[in-house]
Formats: structure tokens, C-alpha cells, sequence
């Protein structure tokens, strides 16, 4: 599976904390000083802050920041060309 792919199914995962892990794991592929993990650190962030608002706030507030994710994503996939920049191994 894809990183980008990957990122977008752990935006519903319900365990937050461990979402986040892995997205700073699969953020670690990236090329370094790349655009696309510019704006996936980014995601990174929003993905922290859906997992603060569901601690905070309960699940109300969970549909709108899970929707700034997804299209903090969508942003990532344009902006790196739809494809994966993974460091050569």
C-alpha cells in the first residue's frame, strides 16, 4: 500500500495515539526537504489535532476535523503528484 494511501485509511482509525505513530513512521519515507513532506507534516498536524479534539471534546466535533485531514491530504497527494516521494532504499 502506498504511504498516501496508508495516511488516508488512519484519518478513521479510533485509536488517535496510535494513528499518529504510524503517520510519523510513514512520514520518515519521504524524501527529506521534499515539498510533499512539507505539506504531509502538515497532515501530521491535523491528524494531532483530531486526536485532541476527540479527547476533548468527545466525538461532536469529530466529522469537521477528520474532513480538515482529508483535505489537508488531498493537498499532499496534488502537490507531490499523486505519487509516493519514498527515499531510495
Amino acid at each position: 500500500m502506498q504511504i498516501l494511501d496508508r495516511l488516508d485509511a488512519l484519518i478513521d482509525a479510533d485509536d488517535c495515539p496510535a494513528a499518529i505513530e504510524e503517520a510519523r513512521a510513514l512520514l520518515h519515507q519521504f524524501k527529506p526537504r521534499s515539498d510533499a513532506l512539507t505539506h504531509a507534516i502538515d497532515f501530521l498536524l491535523d491528524l494531532m489535532t483530531l486526536s485532541f479534539v476527540v479527547e476533548c471534546y468527545g466525538r461532536g466535533f469529530e466529522l469537521l476535523a477528520r474532513t480538515l485531514a482529508r483535505r489537508r491530504l488531498a493537498k499532499v497527494r496534488l502537490l507531490s503528484g499523486g505519487v509516493d516521494c519514498a527515499r531510495q532504499k
